[in-house]
């Protein structure tokens, strides 16, 4: 297999960068990792005239602590990500979340942005995209524009980049104190996309839970939050039958596709399990 015919260019700073994505705009495409975009034009799903080679702007990496909490240029290699002695102290469930993501070749490459931009569906760097409330900054040569994570994801493969913007930088805002986290995933193999995952984050106090998160993938064409079974959880204590009635509400307020690896009745109840699993282990460590 071999991709359509394209020229290549390769800018060496973002203002570059996004001059010629204003030039070629939708006959232009982006190349970061490549660990999506190469397969797809192998199969000549994609037939851009141009593509773009970002990999020389030095502007789109790096991961670094911020005012009120953390950024993480959009170049940033999934193993930098991985190994972030700053992400794993105060982003601990995106850390775990990055064990799960693909396999080591593909974690070389891969980029953060890139799976942000990609939107797959069942990925799970934008299930904690939604989970921790991030913001994306996207560019285009006559400015920016800061969205938030559940404004730019629209459907399965669609973001709100427009084809002359770059996602350039994603912000995190800090977790408050003594926040627990949990996250539990299930797929076939190990580094294949999830059939399902789920992502907590809550806070204990006075024995009862407070700031519920709860947010899932592989359950919808978007990651989803579900704030009707944060709702179930927040002024309660798991063990008082408010986890019963996150994990019903969880399930009611999913709508997931079947396909070859599962039904939809399999991924809703997979989505059940899994919170209670997530949501159990963020109770215990926003408790210890």
């Amino acid at each position: 297999m071999k991709p359509p015919p394209f020229i290549y260019r390769a800018p060496t700073s973002l203002a570059e960068a996004l001059s010629l994505l204003r030039e070629h705009g939708e006959d232009g495409k982006v190349l970061a990792g490549g660990q999506s975009l190469v397969p797809m034009l192998n199969f000549r799903l994609l037939r851009p005239s141009v593509l773009i080679d970002i990999n020389r702007v030095p502007e789109l990496t790096g991961i670094g602590a911020t005012g009120f909490g953390l950024r993480i240029g959009a170049l940033t290699r999934h193993r930098e990500t991985a190994g972030s002695a700053l992400i794993a102290a105060g982003f601990p469930v995106l850390t775990e979340a990055m064990t799960h993501v693909a396999h080591l070749t593909v974690r070389n490459r891969g980029t953060f942005g890139g799976s942000l931009a990609h939107a797959d569906p069942a990925a799970e760097l934008p299930l904690i995209a939604i989970l921790l409330g991030a913001h994306m900054t996207l560019a285009r040569a006559e400015g920016s524009r800061r969205l938030p994570a559940d404004k730019f994801f629209v459907s399965a493969l669609t973001t709100a980049l427009q084809p002359d913007e770059l996602l350039v930088a994603v912000d995190l805002p800090a977790l408050p104190p003594r926040t627990g986290w949990g996250f539990a995933e299930f797929a076939r193999r190990h580094g294949d996309y999830a059939l399902a995952a789920v992502g907590v984050t809550l806070r204990v106090q006075e024995g009862v839970a407070r700031d519920v998160r709860i947010a899932a993938t592989g359950v919808g064409d978007t990651p989803l939050r579900l704030a009707a079974a944060e709702q179930e959880l927040d002024g309660q204590h798991p063990s008082d039958g408010a986890l019963d009635r996150a994990v019903a509400a969880l399930r009611a307020a999913i709508e997931p596709n079947g396909d070859l690896n599962a039904s939809a009745a399999y991924r809703r109840h997979l989505a059940g399990v899994l919170a209670r699993r997530a949501v159990t282990a963020a109770w215990e460590r926003a408790a210890a």
